[in-house]
């Protein structure tokens, strides 16, 4: 609140309302406010949160908070209506002594966004102090031959309060004698005189008792009074006069004990003993020069005696006596004004009024790390202060806001993966000269956001295991690597099954990342396991990736040869045949792959009879020429059935062989072709080629792959879990340019999503391969797949195989 009061307040009104305008013009970040000394608790100053522009509602979530530079309680805020109120006493003249302009800078904080507002609340002066005088007598000794108008030096009061307040006039007691001269200069109170009006008489009167009383100018007007008791004297009529009125000095405040300070000198008219003269100090109340400065009482010469010291006082006022030997003595008055100039003897101090630990990595370039405040006591350029980081190249940087303000803001992002924290060094240095420096260290972490996905190692992994393996077994690790910190660097494992099921089949650990096979694997039904396992941190949000991981189930031995047909093959063979003669086929086949799936056949040493079978191709053929003699007899025989594993697993065929003499075979044909069936060739030659070229195209498609995976994996098939490309190896065809595989279905189950159009599948072919059935016509090989306990189902197909050696002569049908 401003006082404008009549008279001769209204400049000063003035010149408040332009600096109340000046500082609104300043904007919302600084308030001036103006309130009165000793007013009580509860007084209102102003509606701080309103002139700031903040929302009442917002001052407790936004940790609104107030400070003062003495950390005082002078004010405080009512935060549920946002007034300023008083919140204990004020004494100004305790606070800013004499000072004109007597202010408390308040630092109003908020957080989220952190902003510091500068509110300056001017403390007014009230008339709360009366002049008052050192003593409570005053001797002054007057000689008789004193003549009229003179004029004597009375001690002046002092008032504690400032401006008009602080403005003092005198009057005395009425009297025919004497009056007060005493004049305001330029807005400052003079030394009082006492004015002789009439000349004294000592045999009428020879002592005066008067009351001088100092009146201030305040509006409830205060007053001090002294006793003034006035001796009229004889004889010495003439007191000493210095040469100047008023003595001007100006000291360096860090001028040594003992420096002159000024020299005073006065004379006096009289002769003899009244005109030597001794000096003294007449200090008045309340004032330390007395402490600070000496006077030579026979040479007037001041010295200082103490420290100066600019920043605590830069004024001083002396009041100098000379004063005469004569009896009574003669006392002259002079005024010394000494100004102390300040010198750079204050470092500058840094304050840190605010930090936020840690700074988040993602925090946006310009927010607020910490706010400094810098302060220098020294004055004019010896004061300003300027503040820099190092070392250089931080991604901070200080921003002066107010004054000896600055704020400590991000400059450049900060990656925590990178630089943990920051170490850096505010250094605060003023201009004076030499330049004083102070340096505060501060150290920043940084405040770790989920900012990077865990990571594996390689996008992509290939595993080899050996099928029929325990439930449960270990069959490789994942590992996946987060460099962010804490919880969100807690990596978890993961198989994605938006695609395909695969909890039956593999798990995977979620912490370990170890990864375990359910259930023994069979490679004749799967051959192929392709999922991705998926890795994700456990930071807010959480982050993941995924890597795709094929797992090859490697074929064991664990499947014996299998012969289709009946449990006793029946042939009928026609004679006479010659030697080499083919008289059937064995089909058996084998539900591994590769060399377990790869047959060969033998006739067991038991056997006996003009027979052999092919080691690769299964076909029984003669050894020698038979002929109708050797009709009637029956042939049985029993053929071995072996695979290439490891162990070597094995079967039995038996086959039993009727000869059938020739004309015989004629009425069984024509029985054959009453039944509307008609003889064929065993094989011809294009099916044989056909079959060659499509097992050339396969066998060249099959090494390709072994070539490419071999590549891609390195690991020996040694172990049941391989990790990597195994040793291909390549099974060679049969004699007859073919070899066989028991189950031509390849079963994969794939858990990756992946890209329209990639197969992974091996794709073998199966040639169709004519053979004779139950009737002696030429049909197509078919497939024997496993039942579900794994066995091979016994097809009907039988091959006979009947071979007509001549035709009939007489009509060459």
């Amino acid at each position: 609140m401003i006082l404008c009061r009549q008279g001769s307040w209204i400049r000063s009104c003035l010149l408040l309302l332009v600096l109340f305008h000046t500082a609104w013009e300043m904007g919302s970040s600084h308030l001036y406010y103006t309130v009165l000394e000793e007013s009580q608790h509860g007084t209102f100053v102003g509606r701080i949160a309103q002139d700031l522009g903040l929302a009442v509602s917002e001052l407790v979530s936004r940790i609104f908070r107030m400070e003062s530079e003495d950390h005082r309680d002078y004010f405080e805020v009512n935060v549920q209506n946002g007034i300023l109120f008083v919140n204990s006493r004020i004494d100004r003249e305790e606070l800013c002594a004499k000072s004109p302009v007597c202010a408390i800078h308040l630092e109003v904080i908020v957080e989220k966004p952190l902003r510091i507002f500068h509110v300056e609340v001017e403390i007014k002066d009230i008339n709360d102090n009366p002049p008052i005088f050192s003593v409570n007598q005053f001797n002054l000794f007057i000689s008789e031959s004193t003549m009229s108008d003179s004029h004597f030096s009375l001690e002046s009061a002092s008032d504690a309060d400032i401006g008009k307040n602080a403005l003092i006039t005198y009057r005395v007691s009425p009297n025919e004698y004497f009056v007060v001269d005493a004049h305001n200069k330029h807005g400052k109170s003079t030394s009082p005189e006492l004015v002789l009006k009439k000349t004294l008489d000592r045999e009428e009167i020879s002592l005066h008792h008067l009351l001088l009383t100092a009146t201030d100018g305040g509006q409830l007007v205060l007053t001090g009074t002294v006793q003034l008791v006035i001796s009229v004297l004889d004889v010495n009529d003439n007191r000493p006069v210095f040469n100047q009125s008023i003595y001007e000095v100006c000291l360096l405040e860090n001028s040594a004990d003992g420096t002159l300070v000024v020299k005073t000198e006065a004379t006096d008219l009289d002769d003899g003993i009244n005109k030597e003269i001794i000096y003294a100090l007449n200090t008045p109340l309340a004032s330390t020069a007395q402490t600070m400065f000496a006077i030579d009482q026979n040479t007037g010469e001041i010295r200082l005696k103490g420290k100066l010291d600019f920043e605590a006082d830069n004024v001083y006022e002396i009041q100098v006596q000379a004063i005469d030997k004569g009896q009574p003595p003669m006392i002259g008055n002079c005024k010394v004004l000494i100004e102390v100039l300040d010198v750079n003897d204050n470092a500058p101090e840094i304050s840190l009024k605010s930090l936020s630990m840690p700074v988040p990595e993602d925090s946006p370039l310009g927010t607020v790390v910490a706010l400094i405040s810098v302060s220098d006591r020294d004055f004019g350029t010896n004061g300003q202060v300027s503040c820099f980081l190092w070392p250089p190249g931080l991604p901070f940087k200080l921003t002066s806001t107010f004054k000896n303000y600055y704020s400590l803001t991000l400059a450049e992002p900060l990656d925590r993966e990178q630089v943990a924290k920051y170490e850096l060094v505010v250094t605060a240095q003023d201009q004076g000269d030499p330049p004083l420096s102070a340096s505060s260290s501060l150290v920043v972490p940084v405040g770790d956001v989920n900012d990077n996905p865990p990571t594996f190692v390689q996008p992509f992994y290939t595993v080899f295991v050996r099928e029929n393996n325990p439930p449960g077994a270990h069959i490789f690790t994942v590992s996946a690597s987060d460099p962010d910190k804490d919880e969100n660097s807690l990596v978890s494992y993961w198989i994605d099954e938006k695609l395909w099921p695969l909890s039956s089949y593999i798990s995977v650990h979620s912490e370990s990342g170890k990864v375990f096979a359910l259930q023994p694997l069979d490679y004749e039904e799967l051959k192929l396991l392709e999922f991705q396992v998926r890795a994700r941190d456990a930071g807010l949000p959480s982050l993941h990736s995924n890597m795709t991981m094929q797992v090859f189930i490697v074929d064991e031995n664990d499947n014996a040869p299998a012969v289709s047909g009946q449990e006793e093959i029946l042939l009928l063979l026609v004679i006479p045949v010659r030697a080499g003669h083919l008289i059937g086929k064995i089909h058996a086949l084998d539900g591994d792959s590769g060399y377990n799936a790869w047959l060969h056949y033998e006739l067991l040493e038991a056997t006996s009879g003009p027979w052999q079978v092919g080691r690769y191709s299964g076909e029984i053929s003669t050894t020698r020429p038979l002929d109708e003699t050797e009709s009637g007899n029956g042939q049985r025989m029993l053929v071995l059935v072996k695979d290439h594993g490891k162990p070597v697993l094995s079967t039995t065929a038996t086959l039993s062989v009727s000869l059938v003499p020739s004309a015989q075979a004629v009425q069984a044909d024509a029985h054959l072709s009453r039944m509307g069936g008609s003889p064929k060739p065993l094989m011809n030659n294009a099916n044989i080629y056909l079959i060659i070229a499509i097992c050339s195209v396969s066998s060249v498609f099959l090494l390709t792959i072994l070539v490419y995976m071999a590549l891609r994996c390195q690991c020996q098939e040694k172990d049941m879990v391989m990790y990597g490309p195994g040793t291909a190896t390549l099974v060679c065809a049969s004699e007859v340019g073919s070899w066989s595989y028991s189950n031509r279905h390849s079963h994969i189950l794939g858990g990756a999503a992946g890209e329209a159009g990639i197969k992974s599948d091996l794709m073998v072919f199966t040639p169709n391969i004519p053979i004779l059935g139950d009737g002696g016509e030429v049909g197509n090989m078919k497939e024997i797949a496993p039942d579900s306990s794994g066995q091979f189902r016994r097809g009907r197909e039988i091959l006979v195989s009947k071979i007509w050696w001549q035709k009939i002569r007489d009509g060459g049908n």
